[in-house]
């Protein structure tokens, strides 16, 4: 996490802190951290991700120690030095030097900051002990995140919720038109780099995160980034195999990771639909870099009267809106952005598309549903819903869709797997 020298960690701590305060303002942090200075961004980012992890308790904490919040700016720098000083978080320096450097950011307030930072420190176990109630802190998610964990998932709630804390590993799927997982690993061993292959999947996961330009044979397309529960689809959806030329669709295929998977995998008539045109010049870098082709289409695919031809496709991927609740280890923002309403808006959106696809899928097709989801609402429940409303649609049970998969050891991320059948 260090940063290059000629960085100050004050500098760091001011560009991590204006992150921090974006999210909190209810912008994502990869747009608030595009406004950070390219010589800043790598540290800044390892110390924004830490910060937001571990903002739950350093929220509750400033509560108790500054009853009356200070200006934003201000209070964002607090935040992420208590949350950077926070126990068991693994601080990446040493506490003398983040208080140090905290007060050098501040400038004209670094009288306060060190009082303040200096009283957690002395009074940190008091702190904790009289926060252990309050789920915000000890969890470090907002509470209708954990109680709605809780409902969903009795007996692993607590598992997802510090799994949550983890950070991700970097995974790579291997592209089966150039060789397996297994050679690969020898790829990378050769370069000096540890890694191992899942069985029976073209997944490699790191034993330490390099830049892809590091990887080998990167951009050449021998490889992609993508987590391992996230390439479970496209072996899914072609199943036991779909005929040389097979129409599917991808119903909302930005960035193209999955649509990229399936043409690895098989010869077939693939459209990557997306709605915004812009998400799709993705799709089109992702394909050119591995050497393959699609059609894309910018479109809404709840309404395929503005774009279907009417002829049905063979198989249809819906890898649908979501709260993203599956995959917070990569985006330890997304707890922070969410509200409890947006769960119910999105399963609303979830349903309409399905409603709107299916007509589109031929007899005897089979439609795959994915979120990046941990939370039943756009998973299970999503599914036996669009059940009950469709007389002709049946769970598909081989290939047997896995359901949900929580971001748990050998899972990767949180996603949830409905695969159905159009009888």
């Amino acid at each position: 996490m260090n940063a290059p020298a000629s960085l100050p960690l004050a500098q760091l701590l001011t560009h991590a802190a204006a992150a921090v305060q974006a999210v909190r303002g209810g912008r994502n942090l990869d747009t608030a951290l595009a406004a950070c200075p390219a010589a800043a961004r790598p540290g800044a980012q390892a110390l924004a991700f830490h910060a937001l992890r571990w903002l739950g308790g350093a929220q509750a904490v400033r509560a108790v120690l500054v009853p009356k919040a200070p200006p934003a700016a201000l209070d964002a720098l607090l935040l992420t030095a208590l949350a950077l000083l926070w126990p068991g978080s693994g601080p990446p320096y040493a506490e003398h030097t983040l208080v140090d450097q905290a007060v050098a950011a501040a400038r004209q307030r670094g009288g306060f900051v060190n009082a303040v930072l200096r009283r957690f420190l002395r009074e940190r176990e008091a702190l904790l002990a009289a926060l252990a109630s309050d789920p915000a802190a000890r969890f470090n998610h907002p509470r209708w995140w954990v109680e709605r964990l809780q409902r969903d998932w009795p007996a692993q709630w607590q598992a997802v919720l510090e799994a949550d804390q983890q950070r991700a590993p970097l995974t790579l799927r291997v592209n089966a038109r150039r060789g397996s997982a297994e050679a690969y690993v020898a790829r990378l061993a050769e370069a000096g780099l540890a890694a191992q292959a899942l069985p029976g999947t073209q997944a490699v996961v790191l034993a330490q995160p390099v830049p892809v330009t590091q990887l080998p044979g990167f951009a050449d397309g021998d490889v992609s980034v993508q987590d391992a529960a996230a390439q479970r689809a496209a072996p899914l959806l072609i199943g036991a195999g779909l005929p040389a030329g097979a129409r599917v669709l991808d119903a909302c295929a930005a960035p193209g990771g999955k649509t990229a998977h399936l043409l690895e995998l098989a010869d077939l008539d693939v459209l990557a639909l997306d709605s915004e045109a812009q998400r799709l010049e993705r799709v089109h870098d992702t394909l050119q870099r591995l050497g393959l082709r699609s059609r894309t289409l910018a479109a809404d695919a709840g309404d395929p009267s503005a774009w279907w031809d009417g002829v049905p496709f063979d198989a249809i991927l819906l890898d649908a809106p979501c709260s993203a609740s599956g995959i917070v280890r990569r985006h330890p923002d997304v707890r922070w952005l969410r509200r409890a309403s947006d769960i119910t808006a999105l399963a609303r959106t979830q349903a309409r598309l399905l409603d709107a696809l299916w007509p589109t899928l031929k007899r005897g097709g089979r439609l795959l549903y994915c979120t990046c989801s941990v939370f039943k609402a756009e998973g299970q429940d999503q599914i036996d819903a669009f059940l009950q409303r469709h007389g002709d649609a049946a769970p598909l049970a081989e290939p047997r869709s896995p359901g949900h998969l929580l971001p748990l050891p050998d899972n990767g991320d949180g996603f949830f797997y409905g695969l159905l059948h159009k009888t």
